[in-house]
């Protein structure tokens, strides 16, 4: 799509009251559109939406590894409109699996990407996709997958069991046996489930800046996302539909957090 339609129907959307845009690709942030002999990237889409004054949300998914560039990178450090969480797929924490799955990169590139974005947003989150039981792989790789989840810190991750497409080169290869897969995929969630539990526990006490998207069915409740995505919801006999507001978090659970209208004169975030 070329850069001018997008910045139209962004436009558009302001205009009818949309705060947040998230923009959505197979891969994102490959995104290349040329026009009177220059060439404009995500990077450049990005710094042309945020200024949209109407627009106070950016976000973008989802993205690959190897087309995390420098300028994206920078522009997660000069545009406050691009919210700090980024789902960015690794697969394995196994640069052998990685090799194997012709993922294009390695695990020293990848911390490496994630140690740029960290020193550009001290505060961006991080999330990821895991596939688990590739064929090939080892103990030894598993636990590499999980050193890796431990280091980053991942606070919200999808995990599948390998499974072979026809016609894949992945489908001629002997897959891990199923028992020991579903075995290595319980203890991958558990590490999972329990930095989703801390990061959710981090914000007690804190406030944070929530866009509410909808009254909640027979219920005088309402929901909305705070800045890493994080379901928020908040009692109030007032709509707070389109509203972004800040909401002093108190309790938790699995999917959500739960907290009350913080009063203005209070601005402290969540980091």
């Amino acid at each position: 799509r070329s850069l001018d339609e997008i910045i139209i129907e962004a436009k558009q959307l302001t205009n009818n009251g949309s705060k947040e845009i998230t923009l959505l690709g197979q891969n994102v942030n490959a995104y290349e559109y040329k026009k009177n002999g220059r060439t404009y990237h995500l990077a450049d889409l990005i710094i042309k939406l945020s200024n949209i004054e109407e627009l106070k949300r950016i976000r973008y998914t989802t993205s690959h590894p190897n087309d995390v560039t420098k300028d994206l990178i920078q522009v997660h450090a000069s545009c406050e409109k691009l919210m700090p969480i980024l789902h960015l797929p690794v697969q394995s924490g196994s640069s052998k699996i990685l090799t194997a799955m012709n993922r294009k990169h390695n695990i020293f590139e990848y911390n490496q990407i994630i140690d740029d974005l960290k020193k550009a947003k001290p505060n961006i989150k991080f999330s990821s996709d895991f596939i688990i039981g590739y064929p090939g792989e080892t103990n030894i790789d598993f636990q590499e997958t999980i050193n890796l989840i431990k280091k980053i810190g991942f606070i919200n991750s999808y995990s599948f069991i390998f499974s072979a497409r026809p016609g894949t080169p992945a489908s001629k290869l002997v897959s891990t046996e199923s028992y020991e897969a579903k075995k290595r995929l319980i203890k991958l969630q558990e590490v999972l489930e329990k930095i989703n539990t801390q990061s959710k526990k981090n914000f007690l006490g804190k406030t944070a800046e929530v866009l509410f998207e909808n009254k909640m069915k027979n219920q005088n409740k309402y929901f909305g996302r705070d800045k890493f995505l994080n379901s928020v919801v908040v009692e109030s006999q007032k709509d707070l539909t389109g509203q972004l507001l800040n909401v002093k978090i108190n309790n938790f659970n699995h999917n959500s957090l739960f907290g009350e209208i913080f009063k203005r004169e209070n601005r402290d975030c969540a980091a």
